[in-house]
């Protein structure tokens, strides 16, 4: 006559299991479907604001391969908002708008955006600031260096501008902040490698406004709890309810 385990015991093993498979699927979500980031910065506002929290679909742009017959692969297109390695500094993630492919000749004109000899239009953008400044509204601009520009960016684009524009190697991608006249983008640090695109921003899922004061740009232990704890005890107050559950586009 065979042994049985105790019901209790059956119970275990089947819960500790259950348990086991959502935590592979969790991660696997998280490693390769889907990540989440919020928005530390104005730079592309008003499409994403300080304070949204997105989902991004890292599964969008696979490994660079454009097509697939059972994976739904697809190029970084003129357009799209992604979310990748900041070049200059890859631990940080910047999330920017691509304004040019590899092989686009790329210029700006009284602010402008002209691809290829044509206006881009560009319904999302926004300009905040009335001055006039040159290098970033008249792009590209080899005459002089400008506060902000990498060194190493201003030698590359010695040799990839012709007839007063700029040519976006292979590989390669032009992005620029929504909010041009606020934005550290393409124009100040260069291009964005294909191997740095993490994904496309899918929805906002959650999006809060201030809380107060300003965190400092080193915040210690005890500013972080202390705004945790004041999100925790207001959340209906400072959740932006029009903005959760938003469609990103």
């Amino acid at each position: 006559m065979e042994a049985s385990q105790p019901q209790s015991e059956t119970d275990g093993v089947t819960s500790f299991q259950s348990l086991l498979v959502t935590v592979v699927i969790a991660v696997f979500v998280i490693t390769f479907v889907v990540q989440a980031f919020q928005i530390p910065s104005e730079s592309m506002e008003s499409t994403l604001l300080i304070g949204d929290y997105l989902l991004v679909d890292k599964f969008r742009y696979g490994s660079g391969q454009s097509a697939h017959t059972m994976v739904p692969y697809r190029p970084v297109k003129r357009g799209d908002i992604v979310v990748f390695k900041y070049p200059v500094s890859p631990s940080q993630h910047f999330v920017k708008r691509v304004v040019g492919i590899p092989g686009d000749h790329i210029r700006l004109v009284n602010r402008q955006v002209y691809v290829n000899g044509v206006a881009l239009n560009e319904p999302y953008t926004q300009h905040t600031r009335h001055m006039h400044d040159v290098f970033r509204d008249e792009f590209p601009r080899l005459n002089s260096p400008v506060a902000g520009l990498e060194s190493s960016w201003w030698l590359q684009m010695q040799k990839l501008v012709e007839d007063g524009q700029l040519i976006v190697p292979e590989g390669n991608f032009f992005v620029l902040g929504d909010n041009r006249d606020d934005s550290l983008d393409s124009r100040y640090w260069g291009f964005v490698p294909q191997a740095n695109i993490i994904g496309r921003p899918l929805i906002i899922y959650w999006s809060v406004q201030s809380t107060g004061e300003d965190m400092p740009i080193s915040p210690s232990t005890g500013d972080k709890l202390f705004h945790f704890a004041y999100a925790a005890t207001h959340l209906l107050q400072i959740t932006r309810w029009d903005r959760t559950f938003r469609v990103v586009h």
